[in-house]
C-alpha cells in the first residue's frame, strides 16, 4: 500500500510500515455495510503499539537541495513521535527514507475523558505531510501527502479466522466486542486457582474461604496473618492441643522461624539423693505435672504482642495444663 506522485525537484514515497495482514481493507465487506472503510494508503493503529510510516524523498534534479518535514492532522499532537529542527540536505539523484512513528495511549478506548467533549468516540484520523525546501533562505512548500490513521483494539480473536476476514474492519471490531464481553471470564477461569488460595484470593474473598473450613476471622489480626491461619486451618484443627500445633499457630501467627519458637515441657524429678544438680535433672518439692514453658525469640521487641500470644495459647492448649511464656528479646 503505497502513494507516490512526482515534482519537477522531488518525488514522495509513503509506505506503511504494518504488516500486510495486519493492515484491514474492503476487499471484503458485508451486503449493505457501511462501517468497511478503505485502507489504502493508511497506517492502522493499535493502543500501545508503535506504528510507522515510512517515507522515501528523491531529489530529481542535479542540483542538491535541503529539506524539511511537518506533520499535521486532527489527531492529538503528542501521538507523532517527529522531531526535525532544521533542515537537511539531499544530494542530487539520490535517495533518502525516514520513518514517522505515531504512538496512541494504551489506555484509548478505556479513557472516559475522550467521550465528555463528544457524542461518540473517534477512531479514524486524517494526517498530512507537508515537505519544505529551503527557497532563498525561507521554506517553500514543495509537496504534501495525505494518510488516514485508523486507531482499533488489538483482538487476539482473529488469530482464529481465516486470513480473508482479517481483512474486514468490520470482522476486526464485532470480535473485539465479543473479546472484551468473554475475555474477563476466561481469565477467571484460566487464574481460577488463585481465587481459592487464601494467599492470593482477593481480601473480599476471604470470609467466603474462611467459611469453607470454619476458621473464624478476627479483624485485630492483619490479613496476611488471616490469609497464612485461613489456609492452614486444617493442619491447625489436626495438630490442636499438641505442642507442635501450638509451636505451628505461633509461627504463623508471628512469622517467627520454627527455630526461634521453642516449647519445653518439665520432666525433671524431684529431691533425690546422690549426684544432681539443682535446677537441672532436679528440683525441691517435685515436679509440676501437665506443665510446659514456652520460649519466643523475636528480632526485636515489636515483633511480638504478648496479649495475643498468650490468647493463641489459652486457645490451643489443654485445658488442664498450666504454661510459662518467655519472650527473650535480643
Amino acid at each position: 500500500m503505497t502513494q507516490t506522485t512526482s515534482h519537477p525537484s522531488i518525488a514522495i514515497l509513503l509506505t506503511s510500515m504494518q504488516p500486510h495482514q495486519a493492515v484491514a481493507s474492503n476487499s471484503l465487506s458485508l451486503q449493505g455495510s457501511k462501517t468497511d472503510e478503505t485502507f489504502s494508503n493508511n497506517l492502522l493503529l493499535r493502543p500501545g503499539e508503535r506504528g510507522e510510516m515510512s517515507i522515501t524523498l528523491e531529489n530529481l534534479g542535479s542540483d542538491a537541495i535541503r529539506w524539511k518535514l511537518e506533520i499535521a492532522g486532527n489527531f492529538p499532537a503528542n501521538w507523532c513521535q517527529w522531531h526535525q529542527q532544521d533542515f537537511e540536505e539531499i544530494a542530487p539523484k539520490e535517495k533518502l527514507s525516514k520513518v514517522i512513528g505515531f504512538l496512541v495511549p494504551d489506555n484509548f478506548f478505556e479513557n472516559q475523558l475522550a467521550l465528555m467533549q463528544k457524542p461518540q468516540l473517534q477512531i479514524n484520523y486524517q494526517s498530512t505531510i507537508y515537505v519544505y525546501l529551503e527557497v532563498s533562505g525561507s521554506g517553500q512548500l514543495a509537496e504534501y501527502r495525505v494518510f488516514d490513521l485508523f486507531v482499533r483494539p488489538l483482538c487476539s480473536y482473529l488469530d482464529f479466522v481465516p486470513a480473508l476476514y482479517k481483512e474486514v474492519d468490520f470482522v476486526g471490531r464485532y470480535l473485539s466486542i465479543i473479546e472484551q464481553a468473554f475475555d474477563p471470564a476466561v481469565q477467571t477461569i484460566d487464574t481460577l486457582w488463585a481465587y481459592l488460595d487464601p494467599i492470593t484470593a482477593p481480601e473480599a474473598l476471604l470470609p467466603f474461604l474462611a467459611h469453607w473450613v470454619a476458621w473464624d476471622i478476627d479483624t485485630r489480626w492483619g490479613i496476611d496473618i488471616q490469609r497464612r491461619l485461613i489456609r492452614n486451618a486444617i493442619a491447625l484443627y489436626r495438630w490442636h492441643g499438641t505442642s507442635y500445633g501450638l509451636r505451628f499457630y505461633l509461627h504463623l501467627y508471628t512469622g517467627l522461624p520454627l527455630e526461634q519458637i521453642n516449647i519445653r515441657e518439665i520432666f525433671e524429678r524431684g529431691f533425690v539423693f546422690g549426684a544432681t544438680s539443682i535446677g537441672f535433672d532436679s528440683m525441691l518439692g517435685g515436679g509440676r505435672p501437665y506443665h510446659f514453658i514456652v520460649e519466643m525469640r523475636p528480632f526485636s521487641s515489636e515483633q511480638i504482642d504478648e496479649t495475643s500470644v498468650r490468647e493463641i495459647i489459652e486457645r490451643q492448649k489443654p485445658a488442664f495444663c498450666t504454661y510459662e511464656l518467655d519472650i527473650i528479646n535480643p
